[in-house]
């Protein structure tokens, strides 16, 4: 009898480890999960800060061919003439 009782209590303390070692895991889980939320917040406001130094750039390239600037005269141009293009095409589209 006393040797069913010795399993009984070996296998009470490993399912008491186990329960343990699964709330330590939740724990260790729903950490991890809140820094991972933490960091896709990071991760997006850090785009968002890169598409607006990218639209900086740009203005800044046009601003400077505009001022005399060699360097970037083409891609002005083309720029000017695509904004040409779509102001035609709303004026072509308000005559109909």
């Amino acid at each position: 009898m006393s040797k069913i009782e010795d399993i009984v209590d070996s296998l009470e303390n490993k399912i008491s480890k186990i329960l343990h070692r699964q709330e330590v895991l939740k724990q260790t889980n729903a950490k991890l999960s809140e820094e991972l939320k933490q960091c896709q917040q990071k991760v997006v406001y850090q785009q968002e800060q890169i598409n607006s130094w990218v639209e900086k750039y740009e203005s800044l390239k046009i601003a400077n061919s505009m001022l005399g600037s060699d360097d970037n005269k083409r891609d002005t141009k083309l720029k000017i003439n695509t904004l040409i293009r779509e102001i035609d095409n709303c004026i072509a589209q308000l005559s109909e």
